[in-house]
Formats: structure tokens, C-alpha cells, sequence
């Protein structure tokens, strides 16, 4: 009885510690890239019905983010391709086709035939174009003699859906963030005409319209411009110190505009691509950005100028701009086809914002002035806060942007210069003659005005 139990302990032991390596080899990998093509196609023929459309979807996810999914394998550690079919064919319905939702306009469609799966060494690059991973994922399997490492493989998988149309408008829900700690689909859309939209989508990026109508561009954009200037901290502190001197409507509104009008034209600029593309740009930007809190809490205590801070606020609101456009870059690929909508919408949504911290903000620096502290002594307690605050921004970012060696003189730079060096005199003009028509006539003693 004694020997009996030993050996059934034994037993557990054995077990415990298979379960406890198998664990172990099936831990979530960090990261996980995930690569897909999504096409639409019409019928086959001119002739066929509409419903012979279908939308094709390539997936490609490396095996180690495939869990609770057990390979057949030859001598424990390689994976046996003899066996291996039934094996990838359930992990790309557990963990790939029970992930996505696929709608046709607001129709959720059907679950998605799986037409052939694939294991792939890491070493494949098929799935450079959609041409040579279609023709990967059709076309015959690895040998079986193959050698793969369990850990080593790519899951390939081609899924077809049934539509009604190619042109249609498509929307996608990948859920793939329980693949790894951090997942990222890189997501190619080819909807008929041959313009490809990539797409790089972080963890669970929620419903995705692959080609979004304009309406639906401008609501995502005004929201997400509305959030952007509550999440930026250093926005917030420069647009306090705009209000803390000036409070009235009358004096607010030229110098908020002046701040709106100049963010809009470099944010667009950047969206067009003749911003600097170089590693060292967006650091420069951040410690210019820095420098302009510190001067403009500097101009409040030495006492601000009415007449030339919408000026000021103009010039900085340039060096801003492209601080909202670094923001703004990844998330310019939810546009689609209505790029310039989706920019002006960004702007509309920051204005929203602006708007509600000037609202929250002036009624509180108005009670303060008239039962804490008076006005000029708050002003400048308040802008002293801000220029510490700022100028530790400053001496930080300026140390990361030493990080970076000069940029290099190239015939394409001298040409960007150029043309921003034209702009700004183009722009210093416009706003010289603007502060020219903005200065009001003062009548001498004997009627005569000057």
C-alpha cells in the first residue's frame, strides 16, 4: 500500500511538472506583430450575380502567440508537418477568425469560410505584396522533411467572406491584444481602384472603417482634437497665460484666434508633408514649445502688451501646430480619402476644447482676483508657477535635443528652408499690414487725426 501511494504521488509529481513546462512554453509572448491584407473583390465574370463577391482576408501571426493550441511534434521540440493541418485550421478559428468582426456597411457578416492555412518559416517574406502572400497561402505546403521549431513558425491564413459588393463600405474589429502583451496589426486595405491604405493598429484599436464617409471622418477628428487639447499639458499652461492678463472678450478673442489661425496652417502643412522629416525635428519643437510658456509668463509679470500679443501668439502658435501634428500622425490613417475634412475637424475639436478651458478657467481667475489676491500681484504669482514649471521643461527637452548632431546641408533641406523662410515673410507681412488695420486713429487736439 505504502510503495502504492508513493508511486501515485510520483505520479502527480510528473504531471505536475509536464503541466508546469507546458505552461511555461505556452507563456504570452511581449510582442507580436500581426500582418493582414484585406481586399475586396467583385464577381469573377461580368455576367455573375453580385452575391459571388467576396472579401478576402490574408492573415499572418507567428505560432508562439498561438496558446491553448497543441502542434503535433516529432522528437518534442519541432513541429510534425505530417500531422499539422487540423492543428492550424483550429487555431485560426479559436484565434484569429472568433477575433474579427467584419461589417458591410452597418451588416455584421457571417463568419468567414477558411480557404487554406499555412505554416511558414520565419524567413518567408511573401507577404510583402498581397500577390505573393495570396499565391503563398494557395500554393503548396512546406515539405514534410522540414525542420520548424514549434516557437519559430508563422501562422498563415487566407479567410473569404461573403458580400454583396466590392464597393461597399467595409469596417473591421481585429481583437488581437490577448496574442502578446503588445500587439500590432499592420493591415493593408485595397479597396477597387488600386489605392492601398495601411494601417497600424495598437492592441484592440476597436471598430475601424477602412473607408469612412466624410461625416464619420469629421466626428472622429473633432473628438479626437477636443481630447488632445485636455491630455497636452503644456497647451493648457500656454493658453493660461494667454487668459491670466487678459480676460475680456473683446481683448481674448483677436489673440485666441491668432493662436487658432497660426496651429491651423502648420498643422496642415505637416500633414502635407513639408515639415522637416528628420529625428531631430519634433524634440526642437518640444523645446521651442517649452521656451514659449517661459516667455509668455515672463511677458505677464514685466506687464503684457495688449496690442502685440496676438502677434506673439501667432508665432507661437506656428512652433504649436507642428507639436499638434506629431499627435496627430498616427492617427491620420483613420482618415481615408477625406484628409483635409479630417484636419480642419482636428482644428474644430481643438477650438471646442479651448473653448471649454476658457469657460472653467476665467470665471476662477476672476473670483480669485476679487476675493484672494489682487490682480497684478496673482498675475504674476501664477505666471512665476508657470515659467518654473516651463523653464524645467525647457532644460530637459533642450537635453534630449543635444542628443541629436546638426543636420547635415543637403540640396532637398536648403529647398524645405526656402520654402518656410518664404511663408514666414509671407506671413510677417500679412500680419504687419493686419496690426496696421487694427491700430485705431487718435484725433489730435485741433480735430485732425493721426
Amino acid at each position: 500500500m505504502r510503495r502504492s501511494a508513493a508511486s501515485r504521488v510520483l505520479a502527480l509529481l510528473i504531471a505536475a511538472l509536464s503541466l508546469a513546462a507546458r505552461v511555461s512554453a505556452h507563456d504570452i509572448p511581449r510582442d507580436v506583430t500581426v500582418q493582414a491584407f484585406a481586399k475586396p473583390e467583385g464577381p469573377p465574370t461580368p455576367n455573375a450575380s453580385a452575391g459571388q463577391a467576396r472579401f478576402r482576408l490574408l492573415v499572418r501571426v507567428p505560432l508562439k502567440a498561438i496558446m491553448d493550441i497543441e502542434f503535433p511534434r516529432r522528437g518534442r521540440e519541432y513541429v510534425d508537418l505530417a500531422r499539422i493541418d487540423p492543428s492550424l485550421r483550429d487555431a485560426a478559428r479559436i484565434w484569429l477568425a472568433n477575433k474579427i468582426e467584419l461589417y458591410e456597411g452597418d451588416t455584421r457578416l457571417s463568419e468567414p469560410r477558411i480557404v487554406s492555412t499555412r505554416l511558414s518559416l520565419e524567413s518567408d517574406r511573401s507577404f510583402a505584396t498581397y500577390e505573393d502572400a495570396l499565391a503563398h497561402v494557395t500554393g503548396p505546403a512546406l515539405p514534410e522533411n522540414t525542420t520548424i521549431f514549434w516557437e519559430q513558425g508563422l501562422l498563415d491564413v487566407l479567410f473569404e467572406y461573403p458580400i454583396q459588393s466590392d464597393r461597399s463600405r467595409f469596417s473591421i474589429h481585429a481583437g488581437f491584444d490577448r496574442l502578446a502583451l503588445k500587439v500590432m496589426t499592420a493591415l493593408r486595405f485595397m479597396p477597387p481602384g488600386g489605392v492601398i491604405r495601411a494601417y497600424e493598429l495598437e492592441g484592440d484599436a476597436g471598430l475601424v472603417r477602412l473607408d469612412p464617409r466624410w461625416h464619420q471622418a469629421v466626428l472622429r477628428f473633432i473628438s479626437l482634437g477636443f481630447f488632445h487639447i485636455l491630455d497636452g499639458t503644456d497647451h493648457l499652461l500656454f493658453l493660461l497665460c494667454l487668459v491670466i492678463p487678459f480676460r475680456r472678450p473683446r481683448t481674448l478673442i483677436p489673440i485666441v484666434t491668432a493662436f487658432t489661425a497660426a496651429h491651423s496652417i502648420t498643422l496642415i502643412a505637416s500633414a502635407y508633408n513639408y515639415a522637416p522629416n528628420a529625428l531631430w525635428f519634433p524634440p526642437l519643437i518640444e523645446t521651442l514649445i517649452a521656451m514659449s510658456i517661459v516667455y509668455m509668463a515672463l511677458e505677464n509679470i514685466v506687464a503684457a502688451n495688449v496690442a502685440r500679443r496676438w502677434i506673439i501668439t501667432f508665432l507661437f502658435g506656428l512652433v504649436h501646430g507642428f507639436g499638434f501634428s506629431f499627435g496627430l500622425q498616427h492617427t491620420l490613417q483613420f482618415a481615408g480619402s477625406h484628409l483635409l475634412t479630417s484636419l480642419l475637424s482636428f482644428n474644430v475639436g481643438v477650438e471646442l476644447g479651448q473653448l471649454l478651458v476658457l469657460a472653467l478657467v476665467i470665471p476662477v481667475l476672476d473670483l480669485l482676483f476679487r476675493f484672494v489676491v489682487a490682480e497684478r500681484m496673482g498675475t504674476i504669482i501664477l505666471s512665476a508657477l508657470v515659467a518654473h514649471t516651463a523653464w524645467h521643461w525647457t532644460a530637459d527637452r533642450y537635453g534630449v535635443l543635444r542628443q541629436f548632431p546638426w543636420p547635415a546641408v543637403t540640396a532637398a533641406g536648403m529647398v524645405t528652408v526656402t520654402w518656410w523662410a518664404m511663408a514666414l515673410v509671407a506671413l510677417a507681412a500679412v500680419t504687419w499690414l493686419i496690426s496696421l488695420m487694427m491700430q485705431r486713429p487718435t484725433e489730435h487736439p485741433l480735430g485732425e487725426t493721426r
